[in-house]
């Protein structure tokens, strides 16, 4: 019965990085080196039609007819901002849809990659997270939104090497929380720094996590990449309020995690994201309690003016306090820039994508609750 379901089922081979290849070929009757001709006809030509494998056998492409495909997520729209910024909405099935957003800038061009239909983070300032969550994405449908952008980037620039890639860098920062999904997400990674899949540099595929703490550690073990940590406050009272996780993993917490993450990690600094929100947490002494807070962990501050969407009930900070921000950090020595805002006309912001969630969370007590915490914080800035 087994070996009937091995040679009966078809599975889609995006879901693989390269070892898992070898390993499903192996199953079959193929020798590895069939196995990297075969990831480097997916990953490096982006092809997914076997005919087209040319140096395969052809008893083997016969067998991939009958045992797997290769499909990435079907795109639904795509939006092209006036400064180049493009978005993908992708359908991955039962209603859900998610995004993708390339940024394209002088030096390099960045994916920004979605790995939940949806989040269940419940962060305060986030529009993904207003719509709840449904579940996470496999392998493929990580691997897929990657797969199909360069491809499509390539296509229409007319590109036909291989090895002339439009996409250099890959950050997980979309629409869920990375390391909620690691089973599916360090695939995906091994698929991206594999010379036989997307051969990124690990310093150019960056994790961004709101700070869960014990996945931050099977992460350091499993695939090191660079590591993005969405910081938000510099106290634990104001990050409760902003950020549900900090209430089980508190910046004490944080800050060690960050501590060991750097003793694999391949840049000798972590990157801290900062959403400055207009009132709430952008003041001058909030800056100098950051230094304090980070003084035993080197890092980067990416600050971030936060993006209003309907219903946040938050604000954009002032200009003026945004650059006095910046200036007290880097003052004392901290690397500190202010993100420029790309693609806020096609909603491509940071915190601004949402795609389409049949949620599975209660959102309306959700919601009722977040514009209470909202008012609270407002609340609190006014006094």
């Amino acid at each position: 019965m087994t070996d009937q379901l091995i040679q009966t089922e078809r599975v889609n081979l995006l879901d693989m990085d390269v070892e898992q290849i070898k390993s499903w070929c192996a199953q079959h009757g193929e020798k590895p080196f069939r196995a990297i001709q075969l990831a480097r006809w997916m990953h490096r030509f982006l092809v997914d039609d076997f005919d087209q494998m040319t140096n395969l056998a052809k008893s083997f492409r016969a067998k991939l007819h009958d045992l797997a495909y290769i499909k990435a997520p079907e795109p639904i729209t795509e939006k092209k901002s006036s400064d180049g910024t493009r978005k993908w909405l992708f359908d991955v099935g039962n209603g859900n849809a998610v995004e993708s957003v390339f940024i394209p800038e002088d030096d390099r061009g960045t994916l920004c990659i979605s790995t939940q239909a949806g989040c269940a983070m419940g962060c305060l300032f986030c529009s993904t997270g207003k719509q709840g969550f449904n579940r996470n994405l496999a392998t493929s449908e990580i691997v897929g939104q990657l797969w199909y952008a360069e491809r499509e980037l390539r296509r229409e620039a007319g590109i036909t090497d291989p090895n002339d890639r439009i996409i250099s860098n890959v950050v997980l920062m979309g629409m869920g929380e990375p390391l909620q999904n690691l089973d599916n997400v360090i695939p995906a990674l091994r698929l991206f720094l594999d010379d036989n899949g997307y051969g990124l540099s690990r310093r150019r595929v960056t994790v961004s996590t709101s700070g869960l703490v014990n996945q931050m550690d099977k992460l350091a073990q499993a695939a090191p990449v660079a590591l993005a940590v969405s910081l938000h406050a510099p106290d634990d009272a104001l990050r409760d309020k902003l950020m549900p996780v900090n209430r089980k993993h508190p910046l004490e917490q944080l800050m060690g995690a960050c501590r060991r993450y750097l003793k694999v990690a391949p840049r000798d600094f972590i990157t801290f994201e900062y959403l400055l929100l207009g009132g709430v947490n952008d003041a001058p002494e909030q800056a100098r309690a950051l230094i304090r807070l980070v003084r035993n962990v080197p890092c980067k501050f990416n600050l971030i003016p936060f993006n209003p969407f309907p219903d946040s009930g938050l604000a954009k900070p002032d200009r003026e306090r945004v650059l006095g921000f910046a200036k007290i950090l880097n003052d004392a020595g901290i690397v500190t820039t202010v993100r420029k805002t790309r693609g806020d006309d096609i909603d491509a912001a940071c915190g601004q994508l949402a795609g389409e969630i049949k949620d599975r969370t209660r959102r309306a007590q959700r919601l009722v609750v977040q514009k209470e915490l909202a008012r609270d914080v407002l609340a609190a800035r006014d006094e």
